[in-house]
């Protein structure tokens, strides 16, 4: 009988020690990541200047987020490897759906500008004489035949909201080289076409009269 209980005591603890080393297992497994860690980038912008700019203007700006295709209208970095095929980079995002950061962005050339005295956004439900909208076409890293650039494609519509009567349209195509394969090369030509793109814009929209 007493051999028995021996043998009741030391199978009990051969299921302790395995249990105890599946917990160990277990705990382990939780502490390495499950898939790649998201990288989320800001839309890189210059840095601000204190150079005048010029003769202000009498009247006051609206700029909207503009319209686009479903796929570009997300956080999601968007790339054309070949053709016409559409995809994102792995593992990266933008902090703010494409729309917004270009109308960020441009609501940014603008303020920092200063020109126009007063520029709002379409959040803020402002009254203002004049809105920039437009739509976007593309916002993407393209690469073919071996070259890789970041291709912007705008139409900027303005309106003179006491009407809704259209002042001007105009596109715009920026094309960036992207200087080399790594992401922080990529988002660094995004920032550089996103800068074209917004002083051109602003000198397009200063040149236009709401009257």
């Amino acid at each position: 009988m007493r051999s028995l209980k021996v043998m009741r005591s030391a199978g009990r603890g051969t299921w302790l020690l395995m249990l105890a080393m599946l917990a160990m297992l277990l705990s382990a497994c939780t502490i390495l990541p499950s898939a790649p860690v998201s990288q989320v980038y800001l839309l890189p912008v210059p840095a601000a200047t204190t150079a005048p700019h010029g003769q202000s203007v009498n009247w006051s700006l609206r700029v909207s987020q503009p319209a686009t295709n479903q796929f570009i209208n997300s956080s999601r970095i968007a790339v054309q490897p070949e053709g016409q095929e559409i995809a994102v980079y792995k593992n990266s995002r933008w902090t703010d759906p494409t729309p917004i950061l270009v109308r960020n962005r441009l609501i940014q050339e603008f303020r920092t500008d200063g020109r126009i005295p007063a520029v709002s956004s379409d959040d803020d439900s402002l009254q203002a004489d004049v809105e920039l909208s437009g739509d976007l076409s593309a916002f993407q890293g393209v690469y073919l035949a071996g070259n890789s650039e970041v291709l912007i494609r705008f139409d900027a519509r303005l309106v003179r909201i006491s009407d809704r009567r259209i002042i001007a349209t105009r596109h715009f195509e920026i094309r960036q080289p992207i200087k080399g394969s790594q992401m922080d090369e990529v988002i660094d030509a995004f920032g550089l076409a996103s800068n074209q793109l917004a002083t051109q814009v602003l000198n397009w929209t200063l040149q236009q009269s709401p009257q």
